[in-house]
């Protein structure tokens, strides 16, 4: 399976985010940073994108996200719960429209029964809600950060 950035999808994102006037930031676990990148490789990116936050231990979540530890005890770091709380951090944080967050497991390591190695939470955050969706992809660890980073892109242009 060859995993790449949906070119396609991001100009549409760009595109509406720019038509809509719309400013966003993320707060990435398992991508690390590379929706943040994806999303700055549209030329003109600064009208809609204000900041990427990359959380990827749980002391960087709480400290730059405001996540409880307690949370992180109870539903670990690959949880809806975590993600809806990165979402959520990432807007509140950075007073922006959007917050968009990516928790999981890209493996090849990392992964268990409960939690195998794929599992991957997006979490967005709007004024009106925040959205969290369960994905399980099968790629090696960059075709996963990159399906991860596609499914983000679609969710986000469906909360637009």
């Amino acid at each position: 399976m060859v995993a790449l950035i949906d070119q396609t999808l991001l100009q549409q994102v760009a595109e509406k985010l720019k038509k809509q006037g719309v400013h966003i930031a993320t707060a990435e676990s398992c991508t690390g940073g590379l929706l943040a990148h994806t999303l700055t490789n549209v030329s003109g990116s600064s009208e809609y994108f204000d900041r990427g936050i990359v959380t990827y231990s749980n002391q960087a979540k709480i400290e730059l996200l405001g996540i409880s530890e307690a949370m992180l005890r109870d539903y670990g770091a690959v949880s809806e719960q975590t993600a809806k709380a990165m979402a959520l951090g990432a807007k509140n944080q950075s007073q922006v429209d959007i917050g968009i967050s990516t928790t999981g497991i890209a493996g090849p390591t990392g992964g268990s029964k409960e939690k195998p190695v794929g599992l991957v939470y997006i979490g967005i955050a709007t004024p009106e809600a925040v959205t969290v969706q369960k994905f399980l992809f099968k790629g090696n660890r960059l075709q996963n950060k990159e399906q991860t980073c596609n499914a983000a892109l679609k969710m986000l242009l469906e909360h637009i």
